[in-house]
């Protein structure tokens, strides 16, 4: 979703109130907290395989035992209801539950999420449900991966074992989360599982997810009841133009129609882009895409999920050096493909730990491009935080300053977008806790809890008792200072 220039910040420091029924919430995903990688018939996924593999993620640090919130979900929720969360987004481990990807549910897995969803249910707390969250079966790696076909259906498959397995408890579910990333960084460049550096399956990638979301949908429709919510939570990029030169305004284009077109295209309208085909037709001819397939992706949806946390700068390039700065990883493959002269700079300002530009009006943009585009449709953040080097003091207290001006400064610029007429439902914190932030190991924390690895100690941030706050009285306060 381009735009041309940063809308207007949201400034003064009049308190901000969020509509009666408004969802707070904070999310997970399974590989990264569960741990138990190799209990109750669970086996590996992209992602054991990935961190196993050495020099792929610092330090060689995995996920086998994450946060063990496999073991301590119980202790989780409680922690979750003395912060007054309204709602928990979590993922299922497709492995933990099918692990072979074919045939029957492991009923052990699955038991875990009824436990799980049951705990939530009993705290007051809705389960929010996400299918993939980029954790796939290495048997269909070993089979094709993404780039195979094959890979959509068993997809749908799954999602017919989960929905009737959790349909009486679960109403809101999203099907993948954040497919940019599955597809162009797991087949393009390589930092993500599965690590192959292919540009052509990464494109090959990008439609079979898009076709998996709209089987699994389908699927999810045939065994869920009808008061269910079915969904999907994208990353689109706020992609900005550097100047307003032509061949910048280009640029964005380019990168519009890779990170944000080629998923909302089919999903929300039917349809690839002309665009997009001839940018990439150098590398693929698309014939992945059958007779049909628009149509299967193109299911109605409940709502869209909107994951975010910085906004894109980009410009043509002019010299003979390209830039790779894009904030998602050092390689020497690009995750862009057809898009080689295409730079990416980092905006001036604050910097979240991973190195990202803070700015909200990202955020504001989006929604409102949203309500736009598909007018009616509500939408939700399911993800929005920031990686601080968060750690306790010699009393043990966690200040971290930096996440709530972070977190104020973005749901300041939901509300805003909301008085615009963009029809926000909730908003999810990422994340509930510290936890493995993929190739990056144990390095970078994002949680409002501060997880202690080596003893499984939780402790509450200073930013958890200040989103606390505001999920309790659904008040935002005047700015704060850092």
């Amino acid at each position: 979703m381009t735009a041309a220039t940063p809308a207007p910040s949201t400034t003064g420091s009049a308190t901000r109130r969020f509509p009666p029924g408004f969802v707070w919430g904070a999310s997970t995903a399974a590989y990264q907290v569960e741990g138990a990688a190799r209990e109750d018939g669970r086996t590996p996924s992209i992602w054991d395989t990935f961190s196993h593999t050495p020099g792929r993620t610092l330090n060689g640090d995995t996920g086998d035992v994450a946060c063990d919130h496999y073991h301590r979900y119980r202790d989780d929720v409680a922690l979750m209801s003395r912060l007054g969360l309204g709602a928990y987004r979590f993922s299922v481990s497709w492995s933990r539950v099918q692990p072979t990807g074919r045939g029957p549910a492991v009923q052990q897995g699955l038991d875990f999420y009824r436990a799980l969803t049951d705990e939530l249910l009993d705290a007051g707390i809705t389960p929010v449900l996400t299918l993939y969250h980029w954790d796939l079966p290495q048997e269909l790696e070993d089979a094709g991966g993404w780039p195979a076909r094959e890979t959509a259906y068993r997809f749908a498959d799954y999602a017919a074992l989960v929905g009737e397995a959790l349909g009486d408890r679960v109403e809101m579910w999203t099907t993948l989360n954040e497919p940019w990333c599955s597809a162009f960084l797991g087949y393009g460049s390589g930092v993500h599982a599965p690590g192959r550096t292919d540009p052509a399956a990464a494109l090959h990638a990008a439609h079979h997810l898009n076709l998996a979301h709209g089987l699994g949908v389908s699927a999810l429709r045939t065994v869920l009841p009808s008061r269910a919510q079915a969904m999907v939570s994208l990353n689109p990029a706020a992609v900005r133009p550097r100047s307003d030169s032509e061949a910048d305004r280009d640029a964005a284009r380019r990168i519009d129609a890779l990170a944000n077109r080629v998923f909302t295209g089919p999903m929300l309208h039917g349809r690839y882009d002309e665009d997009l085909f001839a940018d990439t037709a150098r590398i693929t001819d698309w014939s992945c895409v059958r007779d049909g397939d628009l149509d299967l992706i193109h299911q109605p949806l409940d709502a869209l999920c909107v994951n975010y946390y910085t906004p894109s700068l980009v410009s043509a390039v002019d010299s003979g050096d390209v830039e790779r700065s894009d904030g998602h990883g050092a390689s020497t493959h690009s995750p862009w493909p057809g898009a080689g002269r295409v730079a990416f700079h980092q905006p001036p300002g604050a910097r979240t730990d991973m190195g990202w530009s803070i700015d909200p009006t990202g955020l504001s943009d989006l929604l409102l491009g949203f309500t736009r585009e598909v007018p009616g449709l509500p939408l939700y953040i399911t993800e929005n935080g920031a990686a601080c080097a968060d750690e306790p003091d010699a009393t043990g207290r966690v200040d971290d300053p930096e996440r709530i001006a972070y977190l104020h400064g973005h749901l300041a610029a939901v509300h805003r977008a909301m008085a615009e007429g963009a029809d926000v439902r909730g908003y999810f914190l990422w994340s509930l806790l510290d936890n493995f932030e993929w190739a990056y190991g144990y390095t970078k924390r994002f949680g409002a809890v501060h997880v202690d690895y080596a003893t499984q100690r939780r402790t509450p941030k200073s930013s958890a008792a200040w989103y606390a706050e505001v999920c309790r009285t659904g008040l935002l306060p005047g700015d704060p200072t850092v």
